[in-house]
């Protein structure tokens, strides 16, 4: 793997929903080449924080940076997010939505995204309203990462799926992706992510409680990422 190159740049981030502050004086830094675990309660600024740095949720203060530039048309061309609601039309069939992606997205891959819907399963002709929620999951992780973009956002992508569907879907996500990107995963499943994460950032109250290598995190902790997190939030 070559150098590695800051992709995402975060410095004293704060947002307000009326009198509540979703993000504090949020900072943190991130490189290419990683995946890495957005860990914290339901309610500590996760999804704030990605929507801002997918360039769809405006109105902060502080300084936000995606590979050098501030959100706006420039960075989405290179970030790929994947909210943590269903954008999908119910009656649509997955041939439908592979077809949408490709003509909203000059940088989606098709054959990439139809590899990723046979790994996981899923025919082309079902339609969207016969999944579970599972499968429906499966699908929009395999329209969002298909995009060559450079930065992956993904708001909690196994959540309220099964064990066996949450292992499926953690292959899947590493199945194509590119060595040079940068993979940002929002979760409190720590357990289940753990394997596959280079670093970890703590969240609690719209501010970074704690971030670092995985590696080293484990041997500053004695302890597994999911016993760290389950420690710290006790």
């Amino acid at each position: 793997m070559g150098a590695t190159t800051t992709l995402v740049e975060v410095a004293d981030l704060r947002m307000t929903y009326r009198a509540t502050a979703a993000l504090d004086g949020m900072t943190m830094s991130l490189a290419s080449g990683q995946i890495v675990g957005l860990l914290g309660e339901n309610g500590c600024g996760k999804t704030t924080l990605l929507k801002i740095l997918a360039g769809v949720l405006t109105g902060y203060d502080g300084d936000v940076r995606i590979a050098g530039r501030a959100p706006g048309p420039e960075s989405k061309a290179i970030v790929s997010f994947l909210p943590d609601t269903s954008f999908l039309p119910d009656s649509a069939r997955v041939s439908y939505c592979l077809e949408l992606y490709r003509d909203f997205f000059t940088d989606f891959q098709l054959e990439k995204a139809r590899d990723l819907i046979g790994f996981f399963g899923l025919p082309e002709t079902a339609r969207l309203k016969d999944m579970s929620k599972g499968m429906r999951e499966k699908v929009q992780i395999a329209l969002a990462m298909s995009r060559d973009a450079r930065v992956f956002l993904l708001d909690e992508p196994i959540s309220g799926v099964d064990p066996a569907a949450r292992q499926l879907i953690l292959d899947g996500l590493l199945r194509n992706l590119a060595e040079d990107s940068l993979l940002l995963i929002s979760t409190h499943l720590v357990h289940d992510l753990e394997p596959i994460l280079d670093a970890a950032v703590m969240m609690r109250h719209g501010r970074v409680l704690l971030s670092g290598d995985a590696d080293d995190l484990r041997g500053q902790h004695a302890a597994s990422l999911d016993q760290i997190f389950r420690e710290t939030y006790r």
